[in-house]
């Protein structure tokens, strides 16, 4: 049997939902494929690089800061699952002028991407927002000092469904990020210097990966079976309200891109570090189906 690392750079439903269900469904062992998940989050980029990765964000920042020559070998979805969360009072990304945010490091994908956001909304993340920069985690840190008012705003991701939080609290979700910055993120892949996309075992995890997005727009029960692993704190009523809303309209349905969308993001994400592009979406994303 084939083996690969596959590691994920982030926590929650964003990051590891099309693996966690390719694995709990046995479908890496179907495709005669031994994967082994491995928690990247705090990896450096050269740790990183020597496998697979699920975080395509990462690997496009990476490509255009390092030269790190990562190619993207699957989507699961062009709309980051990243949220602003507030307090009472706050109405519009726009409100958050002068107010403290709490914020992922501008180094990172969802920070980048959330100063993309913050721009559009007219703030520069830099002067007009107290911004608080944390390493997440589980956000739970957010939400205790959002209940404590040490925060007036906290970006959060998905090991939480944050329009439950917001009802069970009082506050508001401002804004959806997947509703202000497209990106095609989450996925497979893997940096040519060490591994070939065309490897039996990558392609492996291709074909077990497609199979678990069919399951998550086709088999909703099981998919928020799973989607509870993560959500913990939720009821099922939660988990299935986020699933109908964030989840089945926004997974691809067989890992493909929207190359249209990755060429407007890599240009968004360029201008946002101050490097010239290097690559268009047509170099990055090579999605063709997996091989039989």
């Amino acid at each position: 049997m084939d083996t690969i690392d596959l590691a994920y750079v982030g926590r929650g439903l964003h990051e590891e939902l099309a693996a966690y269900v390719a694995d709990q469904e046995n479908f890496y062992a179907d495709e005669g494929v031994h994967v082994a998940l491995r928690d990247g989050c705090t990896w450096d980029e050269e740790r990183l690089r020597r496998g697979a990765t699920i975080g395509l964000g990462r690997a496009v920042l990476s490509r255009l800061t390092d030269g790190t020559p990562w190619v993207g070998l699957n989507v699961n979805t062009h709309r980051p699952l990243f949220w602003f969360l507030a307090r009472p009072g706050l109405e519009s990304l726009a409100d958050l002028a002068g107010r403290r945010l709490a914020v992922h490091a501008p180094h990172t994908a969802p920070g980048c991407f959330t100063r993309i956001v913050l721009r559009g909304a007219g703030l520069d993340p830099d002067r007009d927002v107290r911004t608080v920069v944390r390493h997440p985690g589980d956000y739970g840190m957010d939400l205790r000092r959002l209940r404590e008012g040490d925060l007036d705003a906290a970006v959060v991701g998905s090991t939480i469904a944050p329009e439950a939080v917001a009802a069970a609290h009082g506050w508001r979700v401002l804004a959806w990020m997947g509703d202000h910055f497209q990106i095609p993120t989450v996925g497979l892949a893997v940096d040519t210097t060490y591994t070939d996309p065309d490897a039996p075992a990558v392609q492996a995890v291709l074909r077990a990966h497609r199979r678990a997005l069919k399951v998550i727009h086709h088999d909703p029960d099981t998919t928020v079976r799973h989607m509870r692993t993560f959500l913990g704190s939720h009821t099922a009523e939660e988990a299935r309200a986020h699933y109908d809303t964030f989840i089945a309209p926004h997974f691809t349905f067989e890992g493909q891109v929207d190359l249209a969308v990755g060429d407007a993001a890599i240009t968004a994400v360029s201008t946002e570090l101050g490097v010239s592009p290097t690559f268009t979406a047509a170099d990055f994303y090579r999605t063709a189906p997996a091989a039989p």
